[in-house]
């Protein structure tokens, strides 16, 4: 008992920290799954609000796991409440980066005290959770920043500077955000071409300096030439030249994606790890029987992902459009899907669609992009979201909301061809006309093809021992992770 207890104490231990919304903790796990199968002992950090979610939208038992693969929780600093809803984003980056590192760094002592787990020998976090940098540097081990972004929104971030030196951000006031303001050609971004204001994050487009999540962002990049590695989520096939851009700016640099294509060919859905889950909504999986009624490339999956909020006007004007497109649809509304008031349709809309259409407040959306049934998806350009619907071979139509989900767009439709955006302002005539020509039109075939050639080099990339994000993946353990350890 004793020599396996020894054992056990030098087994490499990597705590993982999340950003605090669903689609930065899904790849996280994902992740931390794939380190588990390496042998290597995980704890997976999240804040108290959000293990309370899991635990309602999973069961109780749902986050037991294994004796090398814990969770642990830290409190996020803003006021407690039991809402089933992702907080607010600039109140939680504000919070997080003020009240988090304390917690951490204790939660980190307690393990390190415990006889029953190996220490901390490594720490990955989220690139919004820098604050873990200090804690690493205090304990004189491996800290990697995990941007969950594509490297396009990366890439965008790290010349924000920039775009304050240029006196194009903060502007004067909101009446400079027009669209000929918007059209400004950004053309001194690497790699980056035929860009314009309207494609960098949306975090620019602010008249304070002082902006919050302009700071916010300004103060992780420059935190994040800290770290000893950057890890992406993304493959070299599709992001080949601004992946190189980025290297000389962080090194090392490692993509290891698409996430979930590696832990699908790693990981055994009914192992105990693999059957851990990361949604924070009850997922209604009936919606894969009902997939299963219908033939192939029929369906438009619509999905605006876990943060993206509109207005009532522009929720009809969606359903309109749906239903005059005469195609069938899965629509997800999550209950706070519109500003301060129910997400609900008119009864007019349902009655309408009731034969070709069906409603969800969440589904496993990996599941959905990779159905036959589905041939289009009309998106906020999340990057989850995105990288799942070129792995399942989906053409998109992008909406994009806020942060680098404008640049996702931009590369969507203009370099990987698999993409057609639809205004902002949201009119059922113009939704209706994109998702026929999506669904049915000589566009919508080219991207479909497009969209299957992207998900054979993801696939590629993801290949057993020979994919590019498989060997990297393997170079963060051992050069990075395991390094320390074997020097010890």
């Amino acid at each position: 008992m004793e020599s396996h207890a020894t054992d056990n104490r030098k087994k490499p231990h990597v705590t993982c920290v999340p950003y605090p919304a669903q689609g930065h903790i899904n790849p996280m796990l994902k992740l931390a799954k794939l380190l588990h199968a390496k042998g290597i002992h995980v704890t997976f950090v999240n804040t108290v609000y959000n293990h309370n979610r899991l635990l309602r939208s999973r069961g109780p038992n749902a986050l037991d796991g294994l004796p090398s693969f814990r969770f642990e929780t830290i409190p996020d600093g803003l006021p407690e409440t039991n809402v089933d809803a992702t907080q607010d984003i600039t109140s939680l980056c504000e919070s997080t980066m003020k009240n988090c590192l304390a917690p951490f760094e204790e939660l980190l002592w307690r393990i390190n005290a415990s006889d029953d787990v190996p220490p901390v020998s490594s720490i990955i976090s989220d690139d919004c959770m820098s604050f873990t940098l200090d804690a690493a540097e205090k304990l004189c081990i491996p800290h990697l920043l995990f941007w969950s972004t594509s490297a396009c929104g990366l890439m965008a971030y790290l010349h924000f500077d920039h775009f304050i030196e240029k006196g194009l951000c903060p502007v004067k006031d909101e009446s400079y955000l027009t669209k000929e303001y918007l059209d400004t050609v950004i053309d001194w971004i690497p790699s980056m071409k035929n860009l314009k204001l309207k494609d960098i994050p949306s975090f620019v487009r602010t008249t304070d300096r002082d902006d919050i999540m302009l700071k916010f962002t300004l103060h992780e990049v420059e935190r994040a030439k800290r770290t000893s590695a950057i890890i992406l989520n993304t493959f070299d096939d599709l992001e080949h030249d601004v992946i190189r851009s980025i290297q000389p700016i962080f090194s090392p640099v490692y993509t290891i994606g698409p996430l979930h294509l590696l832990a699908n060919q790693e990981i055994e859905d009914t192992s105990k790890v693999g059957r851990i889950g990361s949604n924070l909504w009850k997922e209604e999986i009936e919606c894969l029987e009902w997939l299963d009624t219908k033939t192939p490339d029929s369906v438009l999956y619509v999905n605006f992902g876990s943060i993206t909020v509109m207005n009532a006007k522009q929720l009809v004007e969606f359903a309109w459009g749906l239903a005059g497109s005469g195609k069938d649809f899965l629509w997800v509304i999550r209950p706070n899907l519109v500003a301060g008031e129910a997400a609900v349709v008119p009864p007019e809309f349902l009655v309408k669609t009731r034969n070709r259409g069906m409603m969800a407040s969440w589904c496993p959306q990996e599941k959905v992009l990779s159905h036959p049934a589905v041939g289009g998806f009309l998106t906020h350009c999340g990057w989850n979201s995105m990288l799942e619907s070129l792995c399942g071979g989906v053409p998109m139509i992008c909406w994009p909301f806020f942060a680098e989900q404008p640049t996702n767009c931009k590369f969507c439709c203009d370099e990987w061809g698999v993409g057609m955006e639809i205004s902002e302002s949201v009119k059922r005539e113009e939704t209706e006309a994109v998702v026929k020509e999506l669904m049915d039109g000589d566009k919508g075939r080219k991207m479909r093809e497009k969209a299957r050639e992207w998900r054979r080099l993801a696939e590629k990339a993801t290949e057993h021992k020979y994919g590019s994000s498989v060997i990297n993946f393997e170079m963060v353990v051992s050069k990075v992770l395991l390094r320390q350890r074997s020097e010890d």
